[in-house]
């Protein structure tokens, strides 16, 4: 088990606003005074938060992977203490596929949602294991969300591309059982967000959200805990109906696999 107020220094992705914003701020004010890095788009969002003392880095996450590897390689020169990601970027649209579908934002939802964060793990790994491998603890902590669990159809491709990351973060963990490095998973619910602007649903679904500040509160909570699933709201019953159990099968699988 490890706890976000052991971190030395947290990185933590689409950090200009919702989730991601709000858990930078929450860590960066911690006892403990971790160095925050806060990655986003946003340059102007990110010179507010440069403002509060976090570190900050514009990237978009749907970047080449050379690009990628190129800002994973300069975090890493630059703050060799990072210990801790929070992978929050995210995008969602609405598709409905009995009429005309655009393509571009399928891909491009795939890419942001999952492609990018796989991409980023695979690049800071090496890093982490080398710290765990020295007796520090480090955590990978991509958001996901309920949906992963029990999709919604007006944002399937959403729902899917969340079930992907869910089902890569069982895997990790289990292949990373035996290290210092410790994958825990946030899974929000209908959280208050700027997600839903695009299709002029927030007023709708803003009678339904959990409030932002009451959502970071609780998941904070499930961080400094070191919970490996977060999970909040009617999340939490979900949660324990369908997912209970994997983890375990999981690291049953990898078991057989390595003793192949």
């Amino acid at each position: 088990m490890t706890s976000i107020k052991d971190s030395k220094c947290v990185l933590v992705t689409g950090a200009t606003s919702g989730i991601g914003r709000a858990l930078a701020q929450c860590i960066a004010r911690l006892p403990s005074k971790p160095c925050v890095i806060a990655v986003g788009r946003r340059q102007e969002r990110l010179d507010e938060l440069a403002k509060e003392g976090l570190e900050t880095v514009q990237l978009d996450v749907e970047a080449s992977y050379d690009a990628l590897k190129k800002f994973a390689d300069e975090i890493i020169l630059k703050y060799p203490n990072l210990d801790s990601i929070i992978f929050c970027a995210g995008v969602q649209h609405e598709f409905n596929f009995k009429g005309e579908v655009d393509l571009s934002n399928v891909v491009s939802e795939i890419n942001i949602n999952y492609t990018s964060v796989v991409a980023l793990i695979s690049l800071f790994l090496p890093h982490l294991l080398s710290l765990g491998a020295q007796g520090r603890k480090c955590s990978i902590i991509p958001v996901t969300s309920g949906l992963a669990i029990v999709p919604a159809p007006w944002v399937l491709n959403y729902s899917a591309s969340k079930a992907a990351l869910h089902s890569f973060s069982v895997s990790l963990r289990a292949q990373l059982k035996n290290t210092n490095v410790h994958v825990m998973e946030v899974i929000p619910p209908l959280v208050e967000s700027e997600l839903h602007d695009a299709y002029g649903t927030t007023e709708k679904l803003s009678r339904f959200w959990m409030p932002l500040e009451e959502y970071t509160t609780k998941t904070m909570e499930g961080l400094e805990n070191g919970d490996v699933y977060i999970t909040t709201g009617n999340i939490q019953g979900v949660f324990e109906k369908f997912e209970k159990g994997k983890d375990e099968l999981a690291e049953q699988f990898q078991k057989r696999r390595e003793e192949w």
